[in-house]
């Protein structure tokens, strides 16, 4: 993986781009920025290797897939020892949908997703709690999410 590479206006407009639709053909690329495809294809590969693109994704809206419970849940751990271990539990929890390991009140903050109350109840209390690395937890239910973006290039 490259540590050195320094994007340009062009790389950024690529990024910018295939952020917004990531199938846009290199060759509609090449038309709009006034490049060949061989240099879209070029960028797209020296990002790849720098690590900047990581890969391609569709995204699913998980309201449609009857996912209406969406809750952010603080875990204390035990000791700082049990991370390792707590994260492996919580990776095989495919509720689980997102963890960071943070500073403040938190040692890991997770992102849940459930079809209803009562699944997430069932989650909390007889897969999350149930570990035992797991000191305490604080849930809090998102109402809303009215900001989703992605980071600009």
């Amino acid at each position: 993986m490259e540590t050195s590479f320094q994007r340009d206006k062009l790389d950024n407009q690529i990024l910018s781009a295939l952020m917004q639709e990531a199938r846009t053909p290199f060759a509609e690329l090449a038309k709009r920025f006034n490049v060949s495809a061989g240099t879209i294809h070029v960028r797209v590969e020296k990002m790849k290797q720098a690590g900047i693109i990581t890969g391609a994704q569709i995204t699913v809206n998980p309201k449609a897939l009857g996912y209406d419970v969406c809750c952010f849940i603080g875990i204390n751990l035990k000791s700082a020892g049990d991370y390792p271990a707590a994260i492996s539990k919580l990776n095989a929890l495919e509720e689980v949908v997102e963890a960071y390991y943070t500073t403040g009140n938190y040692s890991v903050f997770v992102k849940v997703m459930c079809q209803s109350i009562d699944g997430l109840q069932h989650v909390l209390i007889n897969r999350i709690q149930s570990i035992d690395e797991i000191q305490s937890t604080e849930t809090l239910i998102s109402l809303q999410n009215p900001i989703i973006r992605a980071v600009k290039p």
